[in-house]
């Protein structure tokens, strides 16, 4: 019987301890620097580090869905792995959201020489507005799915 009492405590401790270990995941989750895990993962997205920087945006985008250049950036890591159907998804979900929404292209990395991601600028806000430069990357996606394969080289 004192065996019985023992164990229940034991898991009900176990149980205590897991649910404050998710419940303090969870608040870590939320309380990230969105401008900070932007240009962190503009940085590994420019040095050709896609699943870090994918893990970055998703947080972004876990704390603020929709953000627009969270998006744009996201689908520049989907076209280094070489996804294009999702890095062509995450622009049109970028786009409506995207009117409005200033950057400061200060500095732009090319990824496969088709599309490109903004870093953000350290606080304040931009002179440029993302709509124009994210239907720009949805052309140069949609291009390079619809073209055929490179001469010599076979699938692209």
């Amino acid at each position: 019987m004192k065996r019985t009492w023992v164990k229940a405590i034991c898991i009900a401790l176990a149980l205590t301890i897991c649910g404050a270990g998710v419940v303090f995941a969870a608040k870590a989750e939320k309380d990230i620097d969105v401008g900070k895990a932007l240009s962190d993962s503009y940085e590994m997205l420019s040095k050709a580090k896609y699943a870090q920087a994918e893990k970055l945006l998703n947080k972004v985008l876990a704390k603020d869905p929709g953000n627009p250049l969270a998006l744009n950036n996201l689908a520049s890591v989907m076209v280094g792995m070489k996804k294009f159907d999702k890095a062509d998804t995450y622009l049109n979900q970028a786009l409506p959201k995207a009117k409005g929404y200033m950057v400061q292209v200060n500095r732009v990395c090319t990824v496969g020489n088709i599309c490109m991601a903004f870093k953000p600028v350290a606080g304040g806000t931009g002179n440029q507005d993302l709509e124009p430069l994210i239907k720009m990357n949805i052309e140069m996606v949609k291009g390079y799915m619809t073209a055929g394969p490179l001469p010599g080289s076979g699938l692209r």
